[in-house]
């Protein structure tokens, strides 16, 4: 199946993301990359919650997550991931 491809925009950056599946439905992000740019490896996920994305507009699954000393949103919305840009 086939999906369309989604550009990104100024605040939304579409990324593609290596996960786990786990056996009781979650679903655990472990790194992810854009496009053209080196892979970012996830160090822990802090928090994961329902929410909009308030810069880019849109609503799904937040993950508030920590890569070295670096906090970020990473949005899991249907068959999409991003973060803000």
């Amino acid at each position: 199946m086939e999906l369309e491809r989604r550009p990104s925009t100024f605040h939304k950056r579409y990324v593609k993301v290596r996960v786990d599946y786990h056996l009781d439905g979650r679903i655990v992000p472990l790194k992810f990359r854009t496009e053209d740019g080196p892979a970012v490896v996830i160090d822990q996920i802090l928090d994961v919650r329902q929410a909009a994305a308030l810069k880019a507009g849109g609503l799904g699954m937040r993950y508030t997550c920590r890569a070295g000393e670096q906090l970020f949103f990473l949005f899991h919305d249907r068959n999409w991931w991003f973060v803000e840009a």
